[in-house]
């Protein structure tokens, strides 16, 4: 079977480079004679991987050196408990914007550990544009201002960084991480799930500025608690080895096959603007999403009449388009066209598009 277009929001897929050269290293990496996934974390040749996998993403994103690369496991979910219990922990006050089903979840979660209030929502419009605030909006006394910068369900992004004068602004990037060049130093903290833009599920990433560590409350469980894992360089335990090693190899891959983030966010916005340009030319699809505000990661789109819709989903999977289905809370089809969609395959979903509209 030839391989297929997955528009998966994750996990979804992976630079096929990638994964040949896994396939290839899998039972012996390196003439080591066994499979990372089998090595010890504390050997030589393992701590070469993990070590070689944080110098990649400095180099790659461009992280400053007051920030810790933190690889850890959980998922983003565990991350909204942590960041709470790392960060909230001055006033006890923090303010959240709600954009997504994700950044709403994160607002939830940090509600049981302290003051936390809504500092704007979209909710009203069902999250299909990014709410504004200003610094003036912002509780002077807030520990910290959480955003998601890119809402993976509802296809929009934040068009820029936002500002929280002088309260550290923490992101969840799980859906744009590593998608075009992020200036590190205006959070004070961004963490992401791999399993959209930089490997397989099951490793979380954490850059967190270093003044930020070590303020952990008393309660805070030892493998949530960013110092612990700052202290042993990720390695307190067990680490999730096999998705370092795919973050490694896919980070090469941005760095010598693609030239860098640069390169990937001209790559990106040109997937993204062919298929947004067929959507708002069609007559038949639209996308509920704000043109100010649209993701360049997760493209949404509906026809406006549920069983049109449904029939598309399932003529796509037919002509190898998999996993186009919206998300249950929005329904309709939703792109996901991460790092490793190819441009042929923006394409080959346009021509698609072009022929079920002409037929319908």
């Amino acid at each position: 079977m030839s391989r297929v277009y997955n528009f998966s929001a994750g996990p979804s897929m992976l630079p096929l480079k990638v994964l040949e050269t896994a396939a290839a290293e899998m039972t012996d990496y390196r003439g080591s004679g066994m499979s990372v996934m089998e090595m010890s974390h504390r050997s030589a040749v393992y701590e070469a991987i993990i070590a070689e996998a944080q110098s990649l993403l400095r180099q790659v994103m461009n992280i400053p050196d007051n920030y810790k690369v933190l690889f850890l496991q959980g998922g983003a979910t565990t991350q909204f408990a942590a960041v709470p219990l790392n960060l909230m922990n001055g006033s006890g006050k923090a303010d959240y914007v709600l954009s997504g089903q994700f950044s709403t979840k994160a607002y939830e979660e940090a509600k049981r550990y302290g003051d936390v209030k809504i500092l704007a929502s979209s909710k009203d419009k069902n999250f299909s544009y990014i709410p504004k605030f200003t610094p003036a909006d912002i509780r002077p006394d807030a520990d910290y201002v959480h955003i998601c910068f890119n809402n993976t369900i509802f296809g929009s992004k934040f068009p820029e960084i936002p500002d929280t004068g002088k309260i550290p602004l923490v992101a969840d990037i799980s859906s744009c991480i590593l998608s075009e060049p992020l200036d590190v130093s205006r959070f004070a903290l961004l963490y992401a799930g791999a399993q959209k833009n930089m490997g397989p599920s099951g490793l979380t990433v954490v850059i967190v500025r270093e003044d930020l560590i070590g303020k952990a409350r008393d309660i805070t469980p030892i493998m949530l608690d960013y110092k612990v894992a700052a202290d042993n360089d990720s390695m307190y335990n067990t680490p999730p080895c096999y998705g370092i090693y795919i973050c490694k190899l896919v980070l090469e891959w941005i760095r010598d096959d693609i030239g860098g983030l640069e390169k990937m966010a001209e790559i990106n916005r040109r997937k993204a603007q062919k298929l947004y340009d067929i959507i708002d030319s069609s007559k038949l699809f639209k996308t509920p999403v704000e043109v100010a505000s649209r993701s360049i990661m997760n493209v949404t789109f509906v026809t406006g009449n549920d069983e049109l819709d449904k029939k598309f989903c399932k003529e796509a999977e037919k002509a190898g388009f998999v996993n186009i289905k919206g998300h249950r809370s929005v329904g309709g089809m939703r792109a996901s066209i991460y790092n490793a969609m190819p441009e042929a395959g923006i394409d080959a979903l346009i021509a698609f598009m072009k022929e079920f509209e002409k037929n319908v």
